[in-house]
């Protein structure tokens, strides 16, 4: 019996025999590509979550210590307030020397930096000085006078004699009086920060020294207010 011979493949089957093979080894090596590439590309795609993940702790940490530590600035300048706090009387019946530090210990709560007192005979004109919170340094005269009695032109001149004198950058007048007329345009031309008796009150109450420089040359009321406060005090 003759042997049968071996069926051919038909040529359509055959493509698409030929066409699954090339598929084969070209997912083959496309996976071949894939895996050496990842290779490359895997320490840099870790490298950038690491640094991701770094990133945005640091920032989340950065916020909550801003938070802490406005929270703590708040309530220390408070405690401040609340310990350091005199009424006007008080502050009145203090003498020259006691005065002085008052006004110190105002200005190193708001923040201002080598505060010292430094008033004295032959002081120079100068009763505190320091530095503010932005690093300008300041001379301050300090004047507890009766409210009856007004700061005096002269007196502003004495203050601007020692700006110059220990090249501050910013000149006080502290006082718990009031400025005459000429005294108070006096230092608002030259740049002078007044605090009369009503600023010095809100200054004691818990405003900031920098707050007084926007009302810097106003506040010493109307014709009414002086009215009133002439029959107050005399």
């Amino acid at each position: 019996m003759a042997a049968r011979k071996p069926k051919r493949r038909s040529s359509r089957r055959k493509r698409r025999d030929d066409r699954l093979a090339a598929g084969a080894v070209g997912s083959i090596a496309v996976l071949g590509v894939l895996t050496s590439s990842w290779a490359v590309i895997w320490p840099y795609l870790v490298g950038t979550l690491v640094i991701g993940a770094v990133t945005a702790g640091g920032w989340w940490l950065w916020k909550t210590d801003r938070l802490i530590r406005s929270g703590d600035r708040t309530w220390r300048h408070e405690d401040a307030v609340n310990t350091g706090h005199r009424t006007l009387t008080e502050v009145d019946a203090m003498d020259g020397t006691d005065f002085e530090e008052f006004v110190a210990g105002l200005c190193r709560r708001d923040g201002c930096t080598d505060v010292r007192r430094v008033g004295r005979s032959h002081d120079d004109g100068a009763d505190v000085r320091g530095r503010l919170p932005d690093g300008r340094t300041m001379v301050i005269q300090c004047k507890r006078y009766n409210p009856k009695r007004k700061i005096s032109n002269s007196e502003v001149r004495n203050l601007l004699g020692s700006q110059v004198h220990f090249g501050a950058d910013v000149a006080i007048f502290v006082t718990t009086t009031y400025f005459s007329g000429p005294a108070e345009r006096c230092a608002v031309q030259n740049g002078v920060m007044a605090v009369h008796r009503d600023h010095l009150g809100l200054w004691n109450n818990g405003a900031a020294l920098s707050a007084l420089a926007s009302v810097n040359g106003s506040g010493q009321g109307d014709r009414q207010h002086r009215a009133r406060r002439k029959k107050t005090y005399g």
